[in-house]
């Protein structure tokens, strides 16, 4: 480049938004985590569209679809059909058609990597904070149900988010 055209470049670069903000947590034992909370412009790399699909799926009753979103399929269809026997058909519906409609409920996108906590806020305060835990995989995000130290990772994060109602900020 040159240093004709360095002005323009360092315009478009402050003009353009950052995707992510970097964030450390220390969790102990020296051990320091590192991640990012991803920025509405960052929707390309964000599985908030997987999410909104796989409610839109649980509302309608469709757990194979459902299912289908995740990277181990036939777990999480075993769980779901036994949470719909347990609560009724309509009642399952009802629930996911009611995070379905708080879709706009996420209060962040957590990154490490190829993973992502979606956090949701349930209504009640920090400590009714909700995760959900997804991963990309060949290009598209699936729920991730393999548990994992990266998985765990996240787990201590959305618990920073629960404690602390500045932490979305």
């Amino acid at each position: 480049m040159t240093t004709k055209w360095l002005p323009v470049a360092l315009l478009i670069g402050a003009a353009s938004p950052a995707l992510a903000e970097e964030r450390t947590l220390e969790v102990g034992d020296g051990k320091t985590l590192r991640y990012e909370v991803l920025v509405e412009a960052a929707r390309s790399t964000s599985a908030r569209a997987t999410a909104r699909l796989l409610l839109q799926h649980l509302a309608a009753g469709d757990i194979g679809k459902a299912s289908a979103l995740s990277n181990v399929p036939a777990r999480r269809e075993e769980a779901l059909v036994d949470y719909r026997k347990r609560i009724g058909e309509e009642e399952f519906r009802r629930v996911f058609a009611r995070y379905l409609e708080r879709a706009d409920a996420i209060v962040a996108e957590v990154a490490i990597g190829a993973h992502r906590l979606l956090i949701w806020d349930l209504g009640a305060g920090p400590a009714q904070r909700a995760g959900q835990y997804y991963v990309e995989t060949e290009g598209r995000f699936l729920l991730d149900d393999i548990p994992s130290e990266t998985r765990a990772d996240l787990r201590r994060i959305l618990q920073t988010y629960r404690r602390d109602p500045r932490a979305t900020q």
